[in-house]
């Protein structure tokens, strides 16, 4: 009997699983002191643009979890935030999609 087709599925599905748990999107140094706040903290402070970031929902037929999907986009938008300069970002509407827009802004001078 050839195994070959069946640990080539199960080593398949044991990588999807592990990575579904993963965060692909790693904070940039420049990121880490970026912060994410409701709209109302952002009242005394410069609007430098927006961000639109997204993430796949799916990982081959396993469905990522939510709050994972939340976390990269909060951390592809902080990285951005930092590229252009701000140190805030505040995030405009639901996840649809994968993708949320967020509000880049400089807070902290």
């Amino acid at each position: 009997m050839n195994r070959a087709p069946h640990l080539i599925v199960l080593t398949l599905t044991v990588a999807a699983l592990l990575s579904a748990g993963c965060t692909f999107v790693k904070l940039s140094p420049e990121a880490e002191a970026t912060r994410v706040v409701p709209t109302d903290r952002v009242a005394d402070c410069e609007r430098l643009g927006s961000t639109t970031a997204s993430m796949a929902e799916r990982i081959g037929f396993i469905k990522r979890p939510p709050e994972r999907i939340e976390q990269e986009l909060e951390h592809a938008a902080r990285n951005a935030a930092a590229d252009m300069g701000g140190d805030t970002v505040v995030p405009r509407g639901e996840i649809t999609d994968g993708k949320r827009t967020y509000d880049v802004y400089r807070c902290l001078r």
